[in-house]
């Protein structure tokens, strides 16, 4: 039987190799063709005597298999419950079907009967789905790299593994080490999966498909540990066994303390653990199937596999890259200004395999950004991370200068200069006297519009805004702003140039601030007016915890500091005249930075106590002398609504104003740009989740006990009278 998902070639011992290798992916995944094709291959194995057993590779150089292809579990077609359940139960019961060899348990724990040996090679990275199909396989040889990862992560995209991972796993690691790699989604080396039984031989990757043939052909009768007479679970389990009952406890605590709650996934995962412990391994999977299936067909499930993984990947192959431009070949990146930020875009830069030629007023200047690189390196390196051969590769392609002259090579330019129009006007003449005339010049702004800018460039169809977010090594959104005469090459060129750089892009309205700089002010804004009010700053942050924000945002203005959110709040009063309005939060960072000198933690001190070294101690206590706290506090749910609804109207009226074109933007912005809820699957996907209607209704009432900044814009009530959504249903 030929397939087409994978090859099957039988040696002069009877033994398979089964090469997965999806035609026209570069990675295998469990599509719909290869769960198509698998079981047909299962039958082949159990049915054919001149097939004695199996050994399961992959062909390509990406990795062994990377899981469930997700754009498939998120357009699931069923109509019913049940028929939602046996669709998710298919290759679970495909794998237990390979591991007994079609034997009932009855039958293998008697010892009568026995499975064809299957053993896996694995010669890449094998996550979720993939590292399920290897758990079902009687043996495992491992590639001897420790780069390569073994992993469950379904969690990260509010689901669970779906293909036994809950019970196979535990079953050959014990309840605890199983939980932990689950619930976290954190992968493993193969050196760890070694030590921790996951995988039973680790060798050089050119011998591991030997080492499994070697393996099938001395074991012609297989069957897993536990369809075995006497199995037991390794460290305890049942819900009475001493030694499992405090993990349950202890998990349970620890799951909620990490996720407040917010992520169903967690709870299904310790309910699968838990009771699939006490059950035979066919009921087993069972259970975890029917909580596979209800993950799947709620909303967190949904909104985080469109945001995180499907949305996501589409922005960062250039979903919204110009059509017919060729990619721009970028070599040599020039970079203007080594200061915080010129320093990490000078860092991703050259990590991008590109040579940057970095400019400052000064060498001492300019030598900054080597240093910074420098500092990341040795850290790499005396981690065991990087080689110093590696490292000393790496900081080679960073050259510090003070000529502009330097600069005439260069395939692309940008700048990273202070915050301030008369600045980058001078570096912008500068720069385009001695560039090429095709060179695409990029600003990195958070907030002066790029149109302002590219009003002093000769070029400006060949001006682009670039907005990073710091520490640019770590944070991973990017702001692509076009101003109103950029063109396409332009558009297309910072395309091409994040392709190298990896992050997330998004293209924003060329308005002040943009977007993510629209909506995170509000956001940290009600934090402090709720400050002035009296509201404890603890039960703030918590609040904030709760939500699903990955910190308080006290914690997060001592973070960027609130001197710079006073310096912005007077540019942009300058900027704006009579037209600005207070919004509540000027007199108080007036008094914290220029009157208490509390401006953040870079300063020592700001919402938080730091100590010598910065680290955040407690909050400060003084603040009650200024603002005396209220004498009834609100509750958590009310204080988590006005910082969930501030982000949420500042999204709706950035989408009102198209500062972001479509949802899926603005969905992405919000999460990696200042780490709104993931589990919402952002702002836009949490509207369409409680509905539009309901959005509109809550934000009146908001607007009615707190200010007309909680009113939603004219065309969500529009959206809301029509019944509309933002996305279509699946």
């Amino acid at each position: 039987m030929t397939y087409n998902t994978f090859t099957v070639d039988v040696d002069s011992d009877g033994i398979a190799l089964v090469t997965i290798d999806l035609p026209g992916q570069s990675m295998n995944v469990w599509n719909g063709e290869l769960m198509a094709e698998f079981p047909k291959f299962v039958d082949e194995l159990i049915s054919n005597d001149d097939i004695k057993g199996a050994v399961i590779t992959s062909g390509k150089k990406s990795g062994f298999l990377a899981g469930a292809d997700l754009n498939m579990l998120g357009s699931s077609a069923a109509s019913t419950t049940a028929e939602a359940f046996e669709q998710a139960f298919a290759l679970n019961s495909t794998l237990r079907k390979m591991e007994t060899g079609g034997h009932t348990a009855k039958e293998m724990l008697k010892g009568g009967a026995y499975a064809k040996p299957v053993a896996c090679a694995i010669n890449g990275l094998a996550l979720g789905g993939g590292l399920e199909l290897a758990l079902a396989c009687h043996y495992r040889v491992c590639a001897d790299n420790p780069k390569l990862q073994l992993g469950l992560p379904e969690v990260q995209v509010g689901l669970l593994p779906g293909g036994g991972g809950t019970q196979r796993l535990p079953r050959l690691i014990g309840l605890q080490a199983a939980g932990m790699m689950i619930m976290q989604g954190k992968p493993t080396n193969p050196a760890a999966a070694l030590a921790q039984g996951i995988v039973n031989e680790v060798a050089p990757a050119d011998e591991i498909v030997a080492k499994a043939k070697e393996w099938v052909k001395a074991n012609p009768k297989a069957a897993a540990p536990w369809d075995k007479k006497g199995y037991k679970f390794p460290g305890g389990a049942g819900s009475m066994d001493p030694r499992a009952v405090p993990m349950y406890m202890g998990a349970a605590a620890i799951a909620l303390k990490q996720s407040k709650g917010n992520y169903p996934a967690v709870k299904a995962i310790l309910s699968c653990l838990y009771e699939g412990s006490m059950l035979p391994i066919d009921t087993a999977l069972r259970v975890e199937s029917k909580y596979f299936t209800r993950l799947l067909s709620g909303p967190v499930a949904r909104n985080m596999i469109r945001t995180l993984f499907v949305n996501k990947q589409a922005a960062e192959k250039g979903a919204a890259r110009p059509e017919g431009i060729p990619p721009l070949e970028l070599k040599t990146v020039g970079v203007l200004g080594a200061g915080l930020m010129g320093s990490g875009i000078t860092h991703v830069t050259a990590k991008g395999g590109m040579d940057v030629i970095v400019l400052d007023r000064s060498e001492e200047d300019a030598q900054k950004a080597v240093d910074y690189t420098k500092k990341i390196l040795d850290k790499r390196v005396s981690r065991g991370k990087m080689t110093q051969e590696k490292a000393d590769a790496f900081l080679a392609r960073i050259k510090p200068t003070t000529d502009y002259n330097d600069l005439k090579d260069v395939d692309l330019i940008i700048e990273a200069v202070f915050e301030n129009p008369e600045v980058k006007a001078d570096v912008i003449k500068k720069t385009e006297a001695v560039i090429g005339k095709d060179v695409i010049f990029a600003s990195n702004t958070s907030t002066l519009p790029i149109t302002g800018l590219a009003e002093n460039s000769e070029r400006p169809d060949q001006f682009i805004g670039l907005h990073f977010f710091s520490p640019v090594e770590k944070m991973p959104l990017i702001e692509i702003i076009p101003g109103e005469k950029t063109g396409d090459k332009a558009l297309a060129a910072a395309f091409d140039y994040n392709a190298r750089i990896r992050k997330t892009p998004i293209v924003v309205k060329d308005v002040r601030g943009f977007f993510t700089n629209r909506v995170f002010p509000p956001y940290v804004n009600e934090a402090m007016l709720m400050v002035t009010e009296g509201v404890k700053p603890a039960l703030i942050e918590n609040a904030a915890l709760h939500l699903g924000m990955p910190i308080g945002p006290l914690a997060l203005t001592d973070e960027t500091t609130l001197k710079l959110g006073y310096d912005i709040l007077q540019s942009t009063k300058a900027a704006l005249g009579d037209a600005y309005v207070d919004n509540g939060g000027e007199a108080f960072l007036d008094l914290m930075v220029n009157k208490l000198g509390r401006s953040g933690r870079r300063f020592g001190k700001g919402f938080y106590n730091y100590d010598d070294k910065g680290n955040r101690l407690d909050l400060w206590k003084g603040m009650e002398e200024h603002y005396p706290l209220l004498e009834d506090q609100p509750s958590v749910e009310e204080v988590k609504e006005r910082l969930l609804y501030i982000q949420l109207i500042a999204t709706a009226e950035c989408y009102d104003e198209e500062v972001v074109s479509d949802p899926q933007s603005a969905d992405l912005g919000a999460i990696f740009g200042w780490g709104f809820a993931p589990y919402t699957g952002g702002p836009i996907s949490y509207i369409d989740t409680v509905g539009v209607d309901s959005f509109v209704r809550t934000a009146d009432s908001l607007a009615q006990r707190h200010g007309e900044r909680f009113s939603p814009p004219r065309s969500f009530r529009d959206m809301a009278d029509k019944g509309e959504t933002f996305y279509k249903a699946a």
